[in-house]
């Protein structure tokens, strides 16, 4: 295995710059990386090596010129199949879109390639980003890099574990309800959802648009910065996009790296935690607001009583706006189109429910046919428009909790990962694991998840959440990189790198090699 893959994304970036390695190189271990373990993991669904071979060598002309194109210029990245690449494969882990291939970029996307970041490939998810287990892609699950048996989390899942398997150094992922941050909490990476609209959604295939957001999936805090800073910004092609510059993102977690905490109050979310949430994510938990203290931060509970009904609400509103948005996939203009057995001539109408039957899979038409009929005509109003109404409350909640805070935080997740194929044929104990995460995308506000150690159960890891108001991601990047600075100094290094859970687990496949001398 090269030592290169280990390494976090800025020192990856810093060795480029002081030509200590080519993006060749770098790219090309990663490569190695993929085929030696991705056939247990299962974290990609497409893998570009000879795009991302051809932008490594790109790269390197420019450092050679002088004239980098951005400080991540070089360092190789994944991105989740719902977001759009021009001339790659796009299929939302879904049979439906199986061979589509997009003629555009998604902007962000396009900012990865305009700041030089070869693509490796497109990382498995859920179906239409329908689940928090990956279990539900229709071309198989992603196992969890800590125990292959286990889930990685979801919908974002391939991205979390290509970074936990060391296959990528960098991924992009979605968040609709905790998709990027519950994968983080369960496979020991950082996941950050940003405020909505501060990171453009053209070119993400869209499951609720009032709810998704792109985001990155890093295993440091410094480096969710630099990848938030090169995909964020305003886009005047997302009508939600914020017309506003980002926050100084690098400059605070770099800030925060120092460890002085000073002035800041942290609010501990009395909603989020206790019954309900396993043993050692609890003590964890407790252990990094310990550290926070003594950092010179000031912990007080604060009640946001509304939170109680976040899950109910969310699991009304995403449906709803998901059966809108999936009724466009009619195998009329693009994707699958299968035709009905046994009809001689049949209608648009019979191939469309012959194409949509093959098409979707279980989770996604349990969520079709419960959000057509909460906007069915006389349950639209005490459904939807309910929901919205405590959606409101909800947003209240944050309001007046963080004009006695300056950030709130909580578990990411209740639980560690559990086992694939536990919670399958339960999807209300599914659903349970977003119960954290959930709020931040009711009301539009950032969040981050970054590893706080392991549990003494069984060992695999546990998130913890830091939220910020609305464009006050910069907060996020201070506490969660101090946190993070503390957290490693008592481990003694970064917890993927300490933890002997993985030995196992990415060992090589038999016959594969990874670097050049030991093949």
């Amino acid at each position: 295995m090269s030592a290169w893959i280990t390494k976090s994304a800025a020192e990856l970036a810093d060795a480029l710059a002081a030509g200590e390695v080519t993006s060749v190189e770098l790219t090309q271990a990663h490569l190695d990386r993929i085929a030696a373990v991705d056939g247990q993991v299962h974290a990609f669904l497409h893998v570009d090596a000879e795009g991302a071979l051809a932008a490594a060598a790109a790269s390197d002309a420019r450092r050679a010129a002088g004239s980098p194109a951005s400080v991540l210029d070089g360092v190789p990245i994944a991105v989740k199949d719902v977001l759009a690449t021009r001339g790659l494969p796009t299929t939302c882990g879904s049979k439906i879109l199986e061979g589509w291939i997009p003629p555009y970029d998604a902007t962000v996307v396009a900012r990865l390639k305009d700041a030089g970041l070869p693509i490796l490939g497109k990382t498995n998810m859920d179906e239409f980003a329908m689940g928090s287990s990956t279990e539900h892609s229709a071309y198989g699950p992603t196992h969890n890099p800590w125990d292959l048996d286990r889930i990685p989390g979801g919908s974002g899942g391939g991205s979390a574990a290509a970074l936990a398997a060391f296959e990528a150094p960098l991924a992009l992922g979605t968040d609709t309800g905790g998709s990027i941050r519950q994968p983080g909490a369960v496979t020991g990476t950082v996941g950050v959802k940003p405020t909505y609209g501060g990171v453009s959604r053209y070119g993400l295939v869209a499951m609720a648009n009032s709810l998704d957001q792109v985001g990155p999936v890093t295993r440091t805090v410094l480096d969710s910065a630099l990848l938030h800073e090169a995909i964020g910004g305003h886009d005047p092609r997302d009508s939600t996009s914020i017309d506003q510059p980002l926050p100084a993102l690098v400059e605070a977690a770099r800030l925060g790296a120092a460890g002085d905490l000073s002035g800041l109050k942290v609010g501990v979310i009395t909603e989020l935690s206790g019954e309900g949430y396993q043993a050692g994510v609890l003590a964890r938990f407790q252990e990094s607001l310990d550290l926070l203290v003594a950092a010179g931060a000031e912990v007080v509970e604060v009640s946001c009583p509304h939170f109680v009904h976040a899950l109910a609400t969310y699991y009304l509103i995403m449906p709803c706006e998901a059966s809108s948005n999936l009724a466009k996939f009619d195998a009329m203009r693009y994707g699958l189109r299968v035709l009905p057995e046994g009809v001689e001539s049949p209608s648009a109408e019979d191939v469309m429910r012959a194409s949509r039957d093959a098409g979707f899979g279980d989770e996604v038409k349990r969520r079709i046919i419960l959000g057509t009929y909460a906007l069915s005509s006389g349950y639209y109003d005490a459904y939807y428009g309910t929901a919205q109404r405590v959606r409101t409350l909800i947003s209240g909640d944050f309001a007046a909790a963080f004009e006695q805070v300056d950030v709130l935080v909580s578990p990411t997740a209740p639980t560690t990962a559990f086992k694939l194929g536990e919670k399958l044929d339960d999807p209300l104990a599914m659903y349970l694991n977003d119960l954290a995460t959930i709020p931040a995308n009711l009301a539009g506000v950032p969040g981050i998840s970054l590893p706080a150690g392991l549990a003494e159960e069984d060992g695999l890891p546990v998130g913890f959440q830091i939220l910020a108001p609305a464009l006050a991601d910069d907060r996020l990047y201070r506490v969660g990189a101090a946190l993070e600075a503390a957290l490693e100094r008592q481990w003694g290094g970064p917890l993927l790198a300490q933890a002997p859970a993985l030995a196992p687990a990415l060992a090589p496949a038999p016959g594969h090699a990874t670097t050049e001398e030991n093949r």
